[in-house]
């Protein structure tokens, strides 16, 4: 239903009372000079009234036929808005997406914009990063306080189980391990594991613990072996030469092991590992332990309650952090993107990086976007209603077209006084 109380409406209304009274008035000129004779000045009048009325009528008719049927009457290339309806949907969409969703015209004001740098002065303002720091620990906090409830707890609780009964724990594990070994990994992770080994038995303490825990047994085992050394040398210096040869023979072999790529030990560790992953996918009963393990974990009394006073106490910690103004959270958030601002002002290839993945998104999108959004304001327009599209329309535009009426009064008769000079001067 139209609002009367628009000031749109109001504004409309008085325009085009204001083009009926110069209609009127031009009608009122033209029966009086026809009544005075028409002769002299009321000729003048007559000429200037009639053309004047003229023009209003054919203006008024320009006008209202835009809109609707002058008087009701379906005159052709009338109602020319509500009869065009689907075309100008379809040429409105279409226009839109030449002029607006254009990739390349896009991307070309995107690069102008330079997106990386304009994050980065907006991250190195300290004020700005206050605010967003701030919104976000009120966020946060307003998410933990909705887990206070324990109806959403118990109802977050249900669904966490319900999703880890449907997991295939086996699976998963099989796939994280193919990846993880994808390319050599593995390899890489045994290197590295080998390296700190070796680093750990070269150290003096673990000797000294090797050579404790040998003069230990020694003693316990074979006391009257140990009687024996001791009377020829000290069962400790024995023992601690054994400690150093042990570990020497470790860390040759570990060096072996990192030196030689095809060495028997890393082959091995090789096959294990495939045929672990294998039996992850296919093996039955690999994946039957994995299920009971899982069935066990979700079951467990004791890991239900272990869990839920882990969750409370990191929720309480979180709560109390983020209820106070010098929340530590949001310092350090603010710290860390003020940090993301100042390298992006320091790093010319990273906002060059950043730069290259927006554009190759921005383009993307622009090109998912354009047949939907195409569709969505052409479908949009085509679904309203001809009375609702043509008063929304009036009143964005019709005060403006009411002048053309106004202006059709004025020029017509200004016309029209053009014309009675011409035939004055032609008699």
């Amino acid at each position: 239903m139209p609002n009367p109380t628009d000031p749109r409406r109001q504004s409309l209304r008085r325009m085009q009372w204001f083009a009926i009274a110069l209609l009127l008035a031009s009608l009122g000129g033209l029966l009086l000079s026809h009544g005075m004779g028409g002769q002299g000045g009321w000729g003048w009048l007559r000429a200037f009234c009639e053309a004047s009325a003229v023009g209003a009528l054919a203006d008024w008719f320009a006008v209202v036929a835009l809109f609707r049927h002058p008087l009701g009457i379906p005159l052709p290339h009338t109602a020319i808005i509500p009869q065009s309806k689907e075309r100008i949907a379809d040429s409105l969409a279409d226009f839109v997406r030449d002029h607006f969703l254009d990739p390349a015209t896009l991307l070309a004001k995107l690069a102008v914009l330079d997106p990386a740098q304009r994050l980065g002065v907006w991250l190195r303002d300290p004020a700005r990063m206050a605010l967003w720091a701030q919104q976000a620990q009120g966020v946060a906090l307003g998410l933990l306080n909705v887990f206070d409830d324990a109806r959403m707890q118990r109802a977050t609780l249900e669904l966490v189980v319900a999703q880890a009964w449907r997991w295939d724990a086996a699976a998963t594990a099989g796939e994280v391990l193919g990846l993880l070994t994808q390319d050599g990994r593995h390899n890489e992770l045994l290197d590295a594991g080998l390296v700190k080994l070796g680093e750990y038995l070269a150290q003096d303490e673990v000797k000294a613990a090797v050579s404790q825990l040998l003069q230990k047994h020694v003693r316990k085992e074979w006391p009257k072996v140990v009687g024996l050394v001791d009377a020829v040398a000290s069962t400790a210096k024995l023992a601690d030469s054994m400690a150093e040869k042990l570990s020497a023979s470790a860390l040759d072999e570990l060096r072996e092991v990192l030196a030689q790529p095809a060495h028997p030990a890393r082959l091995r560790y090789e096959a294990w590992l495939a045929d672990y992953i294998t039996r992850l996918r296919d093996d039955p009963a690999l994946r039957q332990a994995c299920d009971d393990l899982k069935e066990r974990a979700l079951t467990d009394p004791a890991v239900r309650q272990f869990v839920a006073s882990l969750w409370t106490d990191i929720r309480q910690l979180l709560q109390a952090d983020l209820s106070d103004p010098q929340s530590a959270i949001a310092r350090n958030l603010q710290a860390a993107l003020g940090a993301v601002g100042e390298r992006l002002a320091s790093d010319t290839s990273l906002r060059e990086a950043i730069n290259e993945h927006v554009m190759a998104a921005a383009g993307q999108l622009a090109l998912s976007l354009r047949t939907g959004v195409t569709t969505h304001i052409a479908q949009t327009i085509k679904a309203w209603d001809d009375r609702q599209l043509v008063q929304e329309l009036e009143l964005s535009v019709g005060r403006d077209l009411q002048f053309i009426r106004i202006n059709g009064t004025l020029v017509g008769g200004l016309a029209g006084l053009g014309l009675h000079a011409l035939v004055v001067w032609l008699a």
